[in-house]
């Protein structure tokens, strides 16, 4: 049974995840290296339960419980936890060397779950000391907010393990869906060509950015392609772009857009930069 959760990782997607698990009656721990970080994930998720107070969806002593629950951590030896969720840079080796080192201090069914995107979690369990206890556990930004999560069964992932994971998903009031292993997952290469084939067409002049969206909007898209590439982060975006079309042998249906590319080397990263395809104050 899963009593405690630890977020690896306090930026935006590992402060919403903490932030979700603690509102569902989990204690939980979020863990940074880096004080600065913690202390800025703290003030964003109180934040966050106040907007909730304020909106009268949320008690002022259920967001005091909330916030209870809530430890923040920058010593790793402290991250004892059932199930530890990473939200850190998508980078294989440092995924693999954070659960490496939980794993010599946790207990022997300790679950290992990466919010990774576009990483193979065949791949990273390849690396890691008990590859049956490792899955993906995708949230999609804001993790608050959205509801669906991928539960990733890698090759080598415990039936147990991934139901644990499923149920731990339902119990923070989400919707999974399982997913069996492969670049993208379901979500990030559905949606691949959401992005790229309307890059495509503001490249080759067939319409603007602001019309691509409009239309997309009108035909029921909550965000259209470009507003959500802001949304997400240029950098991010990319970054999964790149991956997926490394993953399928650099086909060219994958090929990232250069128009993208651009805003990357630019620093116009979106809504975090206050620049991306739009401009914000």
């Amino acid at each position: 049974m899963i009593n405690t959760v630890c977020v690896i990782g306090a930026g935006t997607m590992g402060s919403g995840i903490a932030q979700v698990a603690a509102q569902s009656g989990l204690n939980t721990l979020l863990f940074d290296i880096n004080k600065d970080v913690l202390l800025k994930a703290d003030t964003s998720i109180q934040k966050s339960l106040q907007t909730l107070v304020g909106k009268q969806k949320m008690q002022p002593a259920e967001r005091e419980a909330v916030l209870q629950r809530l430890q923040f951590v920058n010593e790793i030896k402290h991250c004892i936890a059932d199930i530890f969720i990473e939200a850190i840079v998508e980078k294989p080796e440092a995924k693999v060397s954070i659960f490496n080192q939980l794993a010599a201090f946790n207990s022997k069914n300790v679950i290992f779950a990466s919010n990774t995107s576009s990483l193979s979690i065949t791949q990273l369990q390849q690396n890691i000391v008990h590859p049956e206890r490792v899955a993906g556990m995708h949230f999609f930004n804001p993790a608050p907010i959205m509801k669906l999560v991928e539960v990733v069964k890698g090759d080598q992932t415990n039936d147990a393990v991934a139901n644990a994971v499923y149920a731990l998903c339902k119990q923070m009031n989400k919707v999974p869906v399982f997913c069996k292993d492969s670049p993208g997952f379901i979500v990030n290469r559905v949606a691949r060509h959401y992005y790229l084939e309307a890059m495509k067409m503001v490249e080759e002049g067939v319409a603007s950015i602001e019309n691509v969206d409009a239309i997309m909007e009108a035909t029921g898209f909550k965000m259209g392609p470009f507003k959500l590439m802001d949304l997400i982060g240029m950098d991010i975006n990319l970054a999964v772009s790149k991956s997926i079309f490394d993953a399928f042998e650099q086909t060219e249906r994958f090929r990232p857009a250069k128009l993208q590319e651009d805003k990357v080397a630019n620093g116009e990263l979106g809504r975090k930069t206050g620049k991306g395809f739009y401009t914000y104050q």
